[in-house]
């Protein structure tokens, strides 16, 4: 095994094992979170709690893509299956939207037919909420940076905004009595996380598409390549990502003479691993003056 593939695999473990431990600690404290706002007739702690049970289940998901992404090629599937990792980050996305839409329907409603709150138990269980969803950031931030991580770390964040929006509307409760603050609350989070959602889902969707990855510029890419002494032109170029951790390359190559292709391919595959992080390459050699030529009898051809 290369020293490549052995990291790839070990960052996938590590990824696999953070997304579960969030998942545990997420949806226990879900269910603390439900009955609490259940018994305080609090809409932003129940949508937080629905919020965070939906969360345990993307993180599921996530574990799952991440798990499949490790696998190796097969005959089937001759890249493996890294887009796994992406799929679970657009079903993350998609439940994330999902979500934002339920809240927003039991905000209104709440809003049109006010209920009583109990402010204390929603401050007190907000506060714990708080407490979780940070700890659980912080494992999320030391794991390996991945769409699904990303993924999953939006809903995290998107729950420690649902967390303080509790903690203010019980505050408020608390103090003035107004109880409209917490349907209110709850859909000035929805707008956040939907904020969040949408751009995760056009990062997944660029992936998916086959776009060039948002941090490269081809035209630059191509430059560079054609910088390489003994290469003439590059063309053909296309770069796409395979998934968020690896990024491919395919471009035909024209030199002066076939015989440096092995003195050439060398440094071409290095600047791309060190200066683009592209390590997925098919680089195809073209004689200079083969090309002319065949160049020649096209245009020979069509005037004909």
């Amino acid at each position: 095994m290369s020293e490549h593939s052995h990291h790839g695999h070990a960052h996938s473990h590590g990824g696999t094992r953070v997304l579960l431990f969030a998942m545990l600690f997420t949806m226990a404290f879900a269910l603390v979170e439900a009955l609490g706002g259940w018994w305080a007739h609090s809409l932003a702690l129940l949508s937080d709690a629905g919020h965070m049970l939906t969360d345990s289940s993307s993180l599921a998901i996530g574990a799952v893509a991440a798990w499949l992404a490790q696998k190796p090629a097969s005959r089937l599937h001759s890249f493996g299956l890294q887009r796994a990792e992406v799929l679970g980050a657009l079903i993350n996305a998609l439940f994330m939207i999902v979500v934002v839409v339920a809240i927003v329907v039991a905000a209104i409603g709440r809003l049109s037919q006010p209920a009583p709150v109990a402010g204390m138990p929603v401050m007190v269980i907000a506060l714990i909420g708080l407490g979780v969803n940070m700890a659980v950031a912080a494992v999320l931030m030391r794991g390996e940076q991945t769409l699904n991580v990303r993924g999953a770390l939006l809903h995290v964040f998107g729950d420690m905004l649902g967390s303080v929006a509790a903690l203010i509307a019980g505050s408020v409760i608390l103090l003035t009595g107004w109880t409209p603050i917490d349907p209110l609350l709850s859909l000035l989070v929805s707008v956040l996380i939907s904020i969040s959602a949408v751009n995760l889902l056009r990062e997944v969707i660029n992936v998916l598409m086959e776009g060039v990855p948002r941090n490269l510029n081809v035209a630059e890419v191509g430059d560079a390549l054609a910088a390489v002494d003994g290469v003439q032109a590059v063309h053909d170029l296309h770069v796409w990502s395979l998934s968020s951790q690896q990024q491919a390359l395919a471009a035909h190559v024209e030199i002066t003479d076939l015989s440096d292709w092995c003195r050439i391919l060398p440094q071409l595959q290095r600047l791309l691993a060190e200066r683009f992080a592209i390590t997925h390459t098919t680089l195809q050699p073209e004689d200079q003056h083969t090309v002319a030529a065949c160049l020649r009898d096209i245009d020979c051809g069509l005037s004909a």
